[in-house]
């Protein structure tokens, strides 16, 4: 009878390791948590992706002040820009992203930048369809906390993040 009892104990604690080691595992991959990939000081090489569920891989930024950032859009998904277009836009510290992205929503014709509120911005890429991906290249503006959002109509809500300048 003890040793029934001993064996039966023995192996649940091994199962219960196992689950330990696994929330261990998932609990270690996050990408969002990587940091930006660095060639050198000078120079800040990101990739961001955007997917048919509307939303970024990165939902953080970090880069140093004046630092030349060369920043890849991959649109990972397959729907066409008129439907599920994306694009990744830098807004400067003093823009409303909720007012931003409700006149974004209006300049269809500007690929959803608004041409009075240019002034907002400080980088943007184009905007992009399933399959797509466009490169900028911009100095990293002064160091603070910025906001970072996709333009196309009602997506800011889920596609934003934060642009951090160290």
């Amino acid at each position: 009878m003890i040793l029934v009892l001993a064996t039966a104990l023995a192996i649940s604690c091994g199962d219960n390791k196992k689950e330990e080691k696994t929330e261990v595992k998932i609990g270690t991959q996050i990408e969002e948590a990587a940091p930006a990939q660095t060639t050198d000081d000078k120079v800040a090489e990101i990739t961001i992706t955007g997917n048919d569920q509307m939303k970024f891989d990165k939902s953080e930024i970090r880069v140093k002040a004046g630092q030349k950032v060369k920043l890849t859009l991959k649109h990972v998904g397959k729907m066409d820009k008129s439907v599920m277009g994306h694009n990744w836009s830098l807004l400067t510290q003093n823009a409303d992203m909720a007012t931003v992205g409700q006149a974004s929503a209006l300049a269809a014709d500007t690929d959803y930048i608004p041409a009075d509120m240019k002034d907002k911005f400080i980088a943007h890429t184009k905007m992009l369809g399933g399959g797509e991906s466009d490169t900028i290249e911009f100095d990293a503006p002064a160091p603070g906390t910025y906001t970072f959002m996709c333009t196309f109509p009602g997506h800011y809500a889920l596609m934003q993040g934060k642009f951090i300048v160290e």
